[in-house]
């Protein structure tokens, strides 16, 4: 009995759906209830109607050689990372090496990231607004940002429960997380706000916007940023700068790039349905065409024959990649050796298309002096995807 008990593990979700639980304790179905307190009404006005009809040819039948494109389908591999993230890795398995609690000597100054051999207080004092040296070193990026996953760097660390609970008393620890992440964000073109998590477009939004729209690889550090916040205690965090991205890619058009990303990945790295139920509301009002939303709600027919979370098992994969995006993967999955988390391989694939209010510890990290571009330490690689 000792050993059937011992040897159990969580059977996994198969499907989509059973990924997604965000719809389940919907009972108001598509209506917005008090608990939609975005202001957000999912009803879509007769003009608006019109204009997703007149853009549902050009998106639904595209021509290519005389074949209409293939209907677009949930990433099945996706939802179960995501799946497995927000359910605390179910079937997660405790090392059996010391927990040396590398992440958290690390934030405290006490130890460099390796392989570089750079200490937290150089990056966050040196390196805020020298983009070339965020955008091309490859390395810190899994060491500011830790997962209870392994990541593309294997000198990084995992967290582990215990790390996380001491992360969360240390208040040096906590002070330079958020002084990295509002680092990050400038380099994103976006300025952390408050001690709320709200966030805003930065004074350089329109270049650093271009740059992200064109630079795929910045999805999946913003992904692996919403895990670790998470992760950290400020899952409150996530919410606005998922919005921000829905706004920017959906209304206002800036980064219609990062638009698969947001809905796909960063949306489900929130823990709480409703929040996610909001989230999505505001998103399929605004995308185009309508009729080619996939993530819910579920339609009310019951056995729904479409798209979306409630669409049946058709609705698993995302589109194949494009052969380019197949050989980028293969090449830095298959020549690193690295027994990576799925979720950095899946978006090697599928990603085809002053001080700060409230943190007043900050202020001395915003003035930091750039320093000179670094040579990317080891092997292309094994960092070519963050």
């Amino acid at each position: 009995m000792g050993n059937l008990v011992g040897s159990w593990r969580f059977k996994e979700p198969s499907t989509v759906e059973e990924c997604d639980s965000t719809w389940g304790s919907d009972s108001e179905g598509d209506e917005p209830t008090a608990e939609d307190d975005s202001g957000i009404s999912d009803s879509v006005s007769p003009a608006e109607s019109e204009r997703a009809a007149g853009h549902s040819g050009d998106a639904a039948l595209q021509v290519h050689g005389g074949k209409s494109a293939p209907k677009m389908k949930r990433s099945f591999y996706a939802a179960r990372d995501l799946y497995k993230y927000r359910h605390s890795y179910p079937n997660f398995r405790k090392s059996r090496q010391p927990n040396e609690y590398r992440n958290l000597r690390f934030y405290m100054n006490k130890i460099p990231l390796v392989p570089d051999g750079i200490y937290i207080e150089e990056i966050l004092s040196k390196w805020r607004g020298d983009y070339d040296k965020l955008e091309h070193n490859h390395t810190y990026i899994q060491w500011l940002f830790p997962l209870r996953e392994q990541g593309l760097n294997f000198y990084a660390h995992e967290l582990t429960q215990e790390e996380i609970k001491e992360f969360q008393s240390t208040r040096e620890a906590k002070r330079r997380f958020l002084a990295a992440y509002s680092m990050m964000l400038d380099f994103y073109g976006i300025k952390l706000l408050d001690k709320s998590g709200n966030v805003a477009r930065a004074p350089n939004w329109q270049e650093r916007f271009q740059h992200l729209n064109e630079s795929h690889h910045n999805y999946l550090r913003i992904t692996r940023i919403l895990k670790s916040l998470g992760e950290l205690g400020y899952e409150a965090f996530k919410a606005p700068l998922v919005r921000l991205f829905l706004e920017e890619s959906l209304c206002s058009g800036t980064l219609p790039n990062v638009q698969h990303s947001v809905l796909e990945y960063f949306v489900y790295t929130i823990r709480l349905p409703a929040t996610r139920r909001r989230l999505l509301r505001f998103a399929r009002k605004h995308y185009r065409p309508a009729h080619a939303f996939l993530w819910g709600p579920p339609s009310k027919k019951g056995a729904c024959s479409g798209s979306g979370v409630g669409g049946g098992s058709s609705g698993i994969r995302a589109p194949a990649p494009t052969p380019e995006h197949h050989r980028r993967g293969e090449e830095n999955t298959a020549s690193s050796r690295i027994n990576v988390s799925s979720h950095d391989a899946i978006m090697c694939q599928d990603l085809v298309g002053g001080g700060i209010k409230g943190f007043p510890d900050l202020g001395s990290y915003e003035a930091g002096v750039p320093g000179q571009l670094m040579l990317v330490s080891g092997k292309r690689e094994r960092s070519d995807f963050s």
